[in-house]
């Protein structure tokens, strides 16, 4: 539970919820920045480079769900995909398109494929979370994703 000290602490650095919800997903989306990649530092080969940071992904979704929303769901003010997006969120963004831009496809703009993969991704991880997906398919589902998005 939380203490009645810790609350009016926050309410000192923030000014609502809506503030920190935004000051959670910049910190989600710093640390998703990093994972990406390291998570394909290893990878061997194009198919390895985009299965990597969707599993990466995947991975950090199941870990930190309240962030995971904090990025993708709930409203925290912040600006996507526009000249105001705040850096943390570029950041994120540069370093999943770094991971997948050679896999786009002829005739492909990167962003927009980067933009479909992650928004896939987000659907598989917010709909198995909410149990309308067995987590035990979540390997094919990945293969499936990489297998019918990427042109490797």
């Amino acid at each position: 539970m939380l203490s009645l000290d810790w609350l009016a602490a926050l309410g000192r650095h923030f000014r609502g919820k809506r503030e920190i919800i935004g000051a959670v997903a910049l910190q989600g989306a710093s640390e998703m920045a990093v994972a990406m990649p390291a998570a394909t530092a290893a990878a061997d080969g194009p198919r390895a480079r985009v299965t990597a940071p969707a599993r990466a992904y995947l991975a950090f979704a199941e870990r930190h769900p309240a962030v995971h929303d904090a990025l993708f769901q709930l409203d925290g003010g912040l600006a996507y995909a526009q000249e105001d997006t705040p850096e943390p969120l570029k950041d994120a963004f540069a370093a999943l398109l770094e991971c997948l831009s050679e896999v786009a496809g002829d005739g492909v703009r990167p962003e927009l494929f980067t933009e479909t993969f992650r928004a896939s991704l987000r659907g598989l991880a917010t709909l198995t979370r909410a149990g309308r997906l067995p987590p035990e398919d979540t390997e094919r589902r990945t293969e499936l994703l990489v297998d019918r998005l990427a042109t490797l």
